[in-house]
């Protein structure tokens, strides 16, 4: 891999990721772009006890523009975008409307007495990742050395923001399709670099401190060995075993379809995957990511039905930051992979119940969701 750092119009740093050491990148962003301009806080939830990210300035993003005024395809036949070169193979550069940025303004608590309303600027960095050049692609058309370099951009990426000053936790996501929200129809991903360790990661290390407590055992290591020892049973939920990777349903799913990623041998992040982990993976990813564009085919096409394109949302969880809160190494590395989508047609919406009580009802239940899984074998 080839690594080649360089800057936008506006100051913002892009990084190329090329498969061949020898690819020149030299290609200047000729486009007249002024300043970014950001006003992004943190504001203390003190019912909740958590931050939540306040940027007014994310209002006027690119929202949903054609196919041939795409922000994140190449700069060619006379057209600028925000990779400047005619080509590549992973860009990953700053969000040019990030929810967090080190260039966050400095902020004041509001009011005094029992409760002050405590604020901190929005500290942070928010990154885009163009996995191909290809528009028309998704992740799923990747092939497995594309996969790898992507990979090593999530890992790359990993270990620089966790040297960031006030960083406390890296997420690497992506989110496809308009239903799930997605603006931009480019197969792309995001990264955030959090100031705080985030809510969900929160719970999930209370739990594990608890069941430690409980035990003298990790929770990760326990659920997966859970699974791996249902598999063949009524109430088995792995939908590929491979040697280094394990993809399962978990017993309390709150998706119709949501299966988790685990790597069979414990580790905190990204970085610490071997190589044979990290080669396995592009295969057994690509593998489930088929999968799910295979569910939903609509079976009035029969055999002239092709695969579609499920909306989801796949999330990178991995230990927070260094030596900071939750680093005790308690949480594992595991990529959750889950749809909105219940059936043909039909979405799965958070209502009343899900949004305002954060109680989830799956309409699907997770045996039945990871034997459809098994059954749509590429």
């Amino acid at each position: 891999m080839k690594k080649t750092s360089t800057r936008l119009a506006d100051g913002r740093e892009l990084i190329y990721y090329d498969a061949l050491d020898d690819v020149v990148r030299d290609a200047a962003d000729l486009r007249p772009l002024g300043a970014t301009s950001t006003a992004s806080e943190l504001r203390y939830d003190a019912l909740l006890d958590e931050w939540v990210i306040i940027a007014s300035h994310r209002q006027g993003r690119i929202y949903h523009p054609p196919a041939n005024e795409c922000p994140l395809c190449p700069s060619r036949d006379g057209r600028l975008s925000e990779i400047p070169a005619d080509g590549y193979d992973v860009v990953v550069f700053e969000n040019r409307f990030p929810s967090l940025t080190s260039a966050a303004p400095a902020v004041a608590e509001r009011g005094a007495g029992p409760l002050p309303k405590l604020a901190r600027p929005g500290n942070g960095r928010c990154e885009v990742v163009c996995f191909t050049s290809d528009h028309d692609a998704s992740f799923a058309d990747l092939t497995p050395q594309q996969v790898g370099l992507v990979l090593d951009a999530w890992t790359d990426r990993t270990a620089e923001l966790s040297a960031l000053p006030g960083v406390e936790q890296v997420f690497c996501f992506e989110n496809r399709g308009a239903e799930i929200g997605v603006t931009l129809g480019h197969p792309h991903g995001q990264i955030y670099a959090y100031p705080f360790v985030t809510p969900r990661t929160e719970r999930m290390l209370g739990a594990a401190a608890a069941h430690r407590r409980r035990t003298g055992r990790n929770l990760f290591d326990d659920l997966l060995a859970d699974e791996l020892a249902a598999r063949g049973g009524s109430a088995d939920r792995v939908v590929i075993a491979g040697e280094h990777w394990t993809a399962f349903v978990p017993y309390a799913a709150h998706w119709p379809y949501e299966v988790h990623l685990y790597p069979n041998r414990r580790v905190a992040d990204l970085l610490a995957l071997n190589d044979a982990e990290r080669a396995e993976f592009c295969e057994v990813y690509l593998d489930l990511l088929r999968r799910f564009d295979l569910l939903f085919v609509d079976p009035a096409a029969g055999a002239a039905a092709r695969p579609g394109r499920t909306p989801y949302i796949a999330a990178w969880h991995q230990s927070p930051v260094g030596s900071g809160p939750g680093s005790s190494g308690e949480l594992a590395l595991h990529l959750e992979l889950f749809t909105i989508r219940r059936t043909v047609g039909k979405l799965k919406f958070l209502a009343g119940s899900e949004s305002g009580m954060d109680v989830f009802i799956n309409d699907v239940s997770p045996e039945t969701a990871a034997q459809r899984l098994r059954e749509v074998s590429p």
